[in-house]
């Protein structure tokens, strides 16, 4: 992990219409950690996310990716930021037409002019890599939800992005499924690099694979703890968020 951010989320303000969700917060995330979000419900965890990657825009403030500020890029200039990124979303947004080569191939035959057999090559390598290797002529419908969530990586991961978002990962998924995830998501990290931005209130996977999080909350609109969850658990000052961490639920909580 290198000591120099690759995402810096400057003065940024969410909202939907006059509902803020969340006012002034900054952060950085830093090249090559496992970054991740983590709050109660409602507090705006996967609203920062979309604003993060784009989809959202918000009522003030910057989001800089490698130094350029995707909230006013346009043009190409925004492609190449797109291009420094995947995204896995909660459903794995796999087309359910499409199989597992063609779900994968599509980035690179939307955003390269690389040859069939060179596009088929990288499919396959993208695929071994999640576990699927086998698997590129089924259908999302035929795999399991741990499956098609290693499908959707599979793809997030085929133009070689610096980043990685995921929101909700375990979402949905048994135990089992949620473990096997959280080794890939690390084996990703270790072997690769790639920079980690994860949403989530899972604290088993939190404990596990997280290098960094912060702690947003509802009612401030702010983030109230970062650093790693084991510091954060044992020695924060704030007694909600060491509830949080030690899974109890008080007066103070308002997951």
């Amino acid at each position: 992990m290198e000591n120099k951010p690759i995402i810096q989320v400057r003065d940024l303000t969410a909202a939907y219409g006059d509902d803020v969700i969340l006012n002034n917060i900054s952060f950085d995330v830093f090249k090559g950690e496992i970054f991740i979000i983590l709050g109660g419900s409602g507090c705006g965890k996967s609203t920062l996310l979309k604003n993060m990657i784009g989809l959202l825009q918000p009522r003030h403030g910057k989001v800089l990716i490698d130094g350029t500020d995707i909230v006013s890029a346009e043009g190409r200039e925004r492609q190449a930021i797109y291009r420094k990124f995947g995204v896995l979303f909660q459903s794995s947004a796999l087309l359910s037409a499409m199989t597992l080569r063609e779900n994968v191939a599509l980035p690179l035959r939307a955003h390269t002019r690389l040859p069939r057999d060179m596009i088929n090559f990288l499919v396959r390598a993208k695929l071994g890599m999640v576990g699927l290797l086998g698997y590129e002529g089924h259908l999302p419908d035929a795999l399991s939800g741990g499956m098609k969530k290693r499908a959707g990586i599979a793809r997030a991961l085929a133009l070689d992005p610096e980043i990685l978002f995921f929101d909700e990962p375990s979402a949905g998924l048994d135990p089992v499924s949620s473990v096997s995830l959280d080794d890939l998501i690390m084996q990703i990290n270790a072997s690769l690099g790639t920079t980690m931005v994860v949403v989530t209130h899972e604290l088993s996977s939190i404990f596990t694979i997280a290098h960094r999080v912060i702690m947003l909350d509802k009612r401030s609109k702010k983030i109230i703890a970062e650093g790693h969850p084991a510091d954060l658990r044992e020695r924060s000052e704030n007694s909600y968020v060491r509830d949080f961490f030690n899974r109890r639920v008080g007066e103070g909580m308002h997951a």
